[in-house]
C-alpha cells in the first residue's frame, strides 16, 4: 500500500509542496496538479490509485471535476476532497458529487495519511487499464506514461495539446474515436472539437513521413480518428 500512487490536486503551491513531501516520506508515489485541467492531463498519462482533490479552485472546481469523473467518464478512482468549508451541507455536496471521503482544512497530515490508507484498503481491485507501454510509430516512440514522443536523436517537441491528443489516441490504439469522444476526454467544449482537426494536422507533420498519405494517424470517414501503431 505504501507504494500507492497519489495524485494531489490543489491550487495552493505551498500546500501542494508540503503534501508531496509528506506523502512521499510516508512511502507513497506522488504526482501533483494545480488545476482541474492539469489533473485531467495527468490522468491521461498516469493511473493513480487515489486522488486528493481541493474543492475550491479557479475554473473547474473539485466538485465539478469529481462529478465529471463519475458521471461523464465513468472513472472509479477513489477521491478524497479537501476544503476549507466543513459544514454538513458542504460534505453532503461532496459525497453527492461522487467523493469517497471529505477532510476539512486545516487538517493534520497524519490524519490525511490514515484516511488515504483506509480508502485504499476499501478500494475494489483495479479495473483493466489502458495499455501503458511505448507505442512505436516507425522510427518514433511515444511514451504513454510521460506523453513524450522521441526519435533516435531525443525528444520530439510537442505542444501540450498535441501531446494530450496523441495520448488519448494511443490509449485506444486501432480504435476509431470521434471528435466528440476525444473532446470529452480532454475536457474540451465545442470550440475544442474544432481545434482537434488542427492538432491532427500538426501531429501528422511530426509523426508521418508524408502527412498527405498518413501511415499511423488515420481519418475514419464519418467517425473520427484512429492511431495505428507500427514499426
Amino acid at each position: 500500500m505504501e507504494d500507492a500512487h497519489i495524485l494531489v490536486v490543489d491550487d495552493d503551491a505551498r500546500l501542494r509542496s508540503l503534501l508531496q513531501r509528506y506523502l512521499a516520506g510516508e512511502g507513497f508515489r506522488v504526482t501533483t496538479a494545480d488545476t482541474a485541467a492539469d489533473a485531467r492531463a495527468k490522468l491521461r498519462a498516469i493511473n493513480p490509485d487515489l486522488m486528493v482533490l481541493d474543492v475550491m479552485m479557479p475554473g473547474e472546481s473539485g466538485l465539478d471535476l469529481t462529478s465529471a469523473l463519475r458521471r461523464t467518464l465513468g472513472h472509479d478512482l477513489p477521491v478524497l476532497l479537501l476544503t476549507a468549508r466543513g459544514a454538513p451541507e458542504d460534505r453532503i455536496a461532496g459525497f453527492e458529487a461522487g467523493a469517497d471521503d471529505y477532510l476539512p482544512k486545516p487538517f493534520e497530515p497524519r490524519e490525511l495519511v490514515l484516511r488515504i490508507r483506509a480508502m485504499l484498503r476499501r478500494a475494489p481491485p483495479p479495473s483493466p487499464q489502458a495499455p501503458t507501454g511505448p507505442v512505436q510509430l516507425g522510427g518514433l516512440t511515444f511514451d504513454r506514461e510521460r506523453a513524450e514522443l522521441r526519435d533516435a536523436n531525443g525528444p520530439v517537441r510537442l505542444t501540450g495539446g498535441e501531446a494530450a491528443l496523441l495520448a488519448v489516441l494511443a490509449a485506444k490504439p486501432n480504435e476509431a474515436l470521434s471528435r466528440e469522444e476525444i473532446a470529452e476526454t480532454l475536457g474540451m467544449d465545442e470550440a475544442g472539437e474544432r481545434a482537434i482537426d488542427v492538432q491532427i494536422t500538426r501531429l501528422r507533420r511530426k509523426v508521418e513521413a508524408d502527412p498527405r498519405e498518413p501511415r499511423f494517424l488515420h481519418t475514419v470517414r464519418g467517425r473520427g480518428y484512429v492511431l495505428k501503431p507500427g514499426a
